[in-house]
């Protein structure tokens, strides 16, 4: 399983470095699957409602509304249409993909099985969904679809007569077979949609939205598309002729040819097998869960930081326990905490300065503390020399920097790089621990716990609390969001960032003093 993650990670890598080179990592469509997903749903949505209006049911009107619509209202209705059939490809090819690489991330697996156990079951809603609304056509591919999939489902036990039979002739069909679709085709969606949004109860902050400039970029190529190649019906249906040719949608009705070799008994038992495999795979083979955050209320005065930064909704605030004169208290959700530490980084009393009391913040990790971060700090900077010392402090997700590599270069590895207070910048250049700090993050846009590394940002520059302080030298601090991909650029910017630092301790020097604060 490990091998198989690992090559569909480097195929991902490969893959999404060159996008980056034509939309940028923020625009990058594979860092935006799920917000995609979103849009192309609202797509199908808003456009179902338009077809909606002129759509009439009836064996022969069925047809001849959706001709109406399409070529008579080219301008719109066809538009719609089209916009309809693009949007509802591109929802399938969008979430196959984000399930493929969130596995490949391994971001399925310990406390984020939620997501995932909620998401497997969208791509039966999904492609119900769209198989329905072919039959609405009713053209020759709908009579195909009509035929195979009821032939399809006699072959489960569930149903006294067979569903077939309704597909015999023309005189064995009424319109009321097409207010049944509609109703099917109305309801899944709805209930897709209740889905979705469970789906991300235990993400806090989810992007639903995709950025303005790839959604606008995206609608205006799909429009672009449903005008030059606008989505057209077949031959109408003809329950008293065999259609010999139909032209498919590989998209959602790939597995119909398989119809033709594989009894449909075996075919369902494959498939449920397959769902109940996706399902498991958080526990294929089950994580191992690190201790979660843990509140000393000592430290505690109930600033909401921590609630308001948490990625995965597993801090909240609760009545106060220890009598203490504050609103209330930090409260840590376990079943939730995947021990990212991103609260801690939160947390105000998290300040390498304290002197009065022990190091010990309103919320930390157990196996990660705020005292043990400042210990490795002034470990690995200890032995650090000259005017180009540089202390990398990386995410444990993404690659990092080797110190054996690099003379004068201290590293420290944390669980999520949100973890990082920014008070220990501050603390490492004003009291002359490093001459650098050199930030190795996640890739930009696809942090490993989801905000660590947009909220790292946000600290960064004064807009959000923990603020870096005003004081500290910001062009000795560089960020570096590459993830675990470009070596060879991660060692370049390094090597420059080291080269920033003398030139400026030879400026310093001719000024007549250090910069640093």
């Amino acid at each position: 399983m490990g091998s198989l993650k690992r090559a569909l990670r480097f195929l991902f890598q490969r893959v999404e470095y060159s996008f980056d080179a034509f939309f940028g990592p923020a625009l990058n469509p594979f860092v935006n699957l799920g917000s995609l997903g979103w849009f192309f749903y609202w797509i199908v949505a808003a456009s179902g409602v338009y077809l909606y209006i002129f759509f009439d049911t009836g064996m022969v009107q069925a047809y001849d509304s959706i001709e109406q619509i399409t070529n008579v209202q080219w301008y719109a209705g066809g538009v719609m249409r089209s916009l309809h059939r693009y949007a509802s490809d591109a929802l399938v090819v969008v979430i196959i993909l984000h399930l493929v690489r969130e596995f490949s991330l391994d971001r399925l697996r310990g406390k984020r099985w939620f997501a995932w156990f909620t998401g497997v079951p969208l791509l039966w809603f999904i492609y119900a969904c769209g198989i329905s609304g072919y039959w609405m056509v009713w053209d020759m591919l709908a009579q195909y679809i009509a035929i195979v999939t009821t032939e399809w489902l006699d072959t489960l036990p569930l149903f006294g007569e067979s569903i077939a039979s309704n597909f015999l002739n023309n005189a064995s069909i009424t319109g009321r077979f097409f207010t049944l679709m509609v109703f099917i085709h109305i309801a899944i969606p709805l209930f897709m949609l209740f889905l979705m949004w469970l789906h991300i109860q235990r993400l806090d902050n989810a992007r639903v939205n995709p950025p303005r400039a790839l959604a606008a970029g995206t609608l205006i190529s799909m429009i672009v598309m449903s005008l030059i190649f606008p989505a057209v019906s077949q031959p109408p249906a003809n329950l008293d002729v065999v259609p010999a040719v139909v032209n498919f949608d590989w998209f959602y009705l790939a597995i119909y040819p398989l119809l033709d070799v594989v009894p449909g008994g075996q075919l369902w038992l494959a498939m449920g097998a397959g769902t109940l495999l996706l399902i498991l795979m958080p526990w294929l083979p089950p994580q191992r869960n690190k201790p979660p955050a843990v509140v000393n209320l000592d430290n505690c005065n109930g600033c909401r930081r921590c609630v308001d930064d948490c990625p995965y909704s597993a801090i909240t605030m609760g009545a106060r326990t220890d009598g203490a004169l504050f609103d209330g208290q930090a409260v840590v959700n376990a079943s939730n905490c995947v021990a990212c530490g991103i609260c801690a980084g939160a947390c105000p009393t998290a300040t390498p300065f304290r002197r009065a009391t022990d190091l010990v913040p309103g919320i930390e990790l157990p196996n990660f503390s705020i005292a043990s971060l400042k210990e490795k700090i002034l470990e690995s900077t200890a032995q650090l020399q000259g005017a180009d010392r540089v202390l990398v402090i990386g995410c444990e997700n993404a690659r990092q920097v080797s110190s054996s590599a690099e003379p004068d270069v201290g590293v420290v590895t944390v669980p999520c790089i949100g973890m990082l207070p920014p008070s220990f910048i501050d603390f490492v250049l004003s009291r002359n621990v490093a001459d650098g700090v050199f930030i190795n993050g996640c890739r930009e846009g696809d942090c490993f716990n989801r905000l660590g590394a947009q909220w790292m940002r946000q600290r960064l520059a004064g807009q959000r609390d923990p603020y870096l302080r005003r004081r500290v030298p910001r062009e000795r601090i560089h960020l570096c969001w590459l993830g675990n991909g470009r070596k060879k650029r991660r060692s370049r910017e390094l090597a420059a960032f080291r080269v920033l630092l003398r030139d400026l301790a030879v400026s310093n020097d001719n000024g007549g003093g250090k910069a640093g604060g």
